[in-house]
């Protein structure tokens, strides 16, 4: 399939977010699997491999770090850094020293000397985003990162951070049903260089048909705290992912590989990094990356799913105010 790049380095348009390997939607996989999804995906031609060090409170990076220890050189390999979890409570660390701490710790347990990419997991508004970019670029200087990403964050606050030094890469949540990104920061990544990068691209396995039933989610599953999940606005949305599966069926593609084709066709500048536990869905995100969306059925797409037609935020109230995304104007608050 035609490589597009992070940082000037070539990489597959579809990625693997791996953090449902430790944590986020109910039962994690044997560790027997999750090795062998990893290496799976990598023989598929896999090339970008995206972790954090709070996904499992280290256990994502430990597990990579053991199963691909010998391919190293096969893969661009991103973390990030910044969200701090001690028991129930949750913050934001971005200040240089928090930065070079959890970098040490993060290349120890991944068992590498460095990384490709090093997002800073979210905006730590107590420490100038200025201070926190040019720790980081102390960091590409010493060669334990090859480049800076920004995650979850806004065009203002990008162009900030670039002024201090080049940004590779913009983590957000982006699929047919999370628009956001189209207000501002998908043309400031363009207008920068910097590569957008999609995480959710699937709407968290909703629009790969993978959520029929909310009451039948595990009760440690992220999505249950999700306001589009709730008895309010689940039923109208189930009606919009049964429409788009008709869609995906009259293309002969899965949902999630229409979802996915339909994130990749808005800029050569965007890679998508689906995620899962499961070795079957992997190959089928995998298995039509090289299919173009038509531009009729993009449109039917945009029709029936955006920001006016999907009910209810994505996050409540708590955690939208941890993120730092541009928001629409019209009543709908998601970020």
């Amino acid at each position: 399939m035609p490589h597009r790049a992070i940082n000037g380095k070539p990489v597959n348009p579809i990625g693997l977010g791996c953090m449902s390997l430790s944590w986020g939607y109910g039962a994690l996989p044997e560790r027997k699997t999750a090795i062998a999804l990893l290496n799976r995906a990598l023989d598929l031609g896999y090339n970008h491999l995206d972790t954090a060090n709070i996904y499992g409170l280290g256990h994502n990076e430990t597990l990579m770090g053991e199963a691909l220890k010998g391919r190293r050189n096969e893969f661009f390999l991103a973390t990030k850094m910044g969200i701090v979890i001690e028991g129930e409570k949750r913050g934001i660390d971005c200040s240089p020293a928090s930065i070079r701490r959890c970098i040490d710790e993060s290349l120890t347990r991944l068992q590498t000397d460095h990384v490709d990419l090093y997002y800073m997991h979210r905006r730590d508004r107590t420490v100038p985003i200025e201070e926190s970019v040019g720790a980081m670029a102390e960091l590409v200087k010493e060669g334990k990162i090859g480049s800076i990403g920004l995650s979850e964050m806004s065009a203002d606050t990008l162009r900030r951070a670039a002024a201090v030094h080049p940004i590779a890469a913009m983590q957000t949540e982006y699929s047919p049903w999370t628009r956001e990104p189209e207000i501002a920061v998908l043309d400031a990544c363009r207008e920068l260089g910097t590569t957008f990068v999609a995480f959710s691209p699937v709407a968290r396995g909703v629009l790969a048909n993978g959520v029929r039933d909310v009451a039948a989610l595990a009760d440690n599953d992220l999505r249950r705290t999700m306001p589009r999940f709730n008895g309010d606005n689940w039923p109208a949305n189930r009606a919009l992912v049964d429409a788009f599966c008709t869609i995906a069926a009259d293309c002969g593609v899965t949902p999630a590989q229409l979802s996915l084709a339909w994130v990749l066709s808005r800029g050569d500048h965007i890679v998508a990094i689906p995620g899962t536990a499961s070795i079957g869905h992997m190959e089928e995100n995998f298995a039509q990356a090289d299919w173009t969306i038509p531009a009729d059925v993009a449109a039917r797409i945009d029709a029936l799913i955006n920001q006016h037609t999907v009910a209810g935020p994505r996050y409540g109230e708590a955690m939208q105010r941890t993120i730092d995304t541009e928001v629409f104007g019209d009543g709908w608050i998601d970020g």
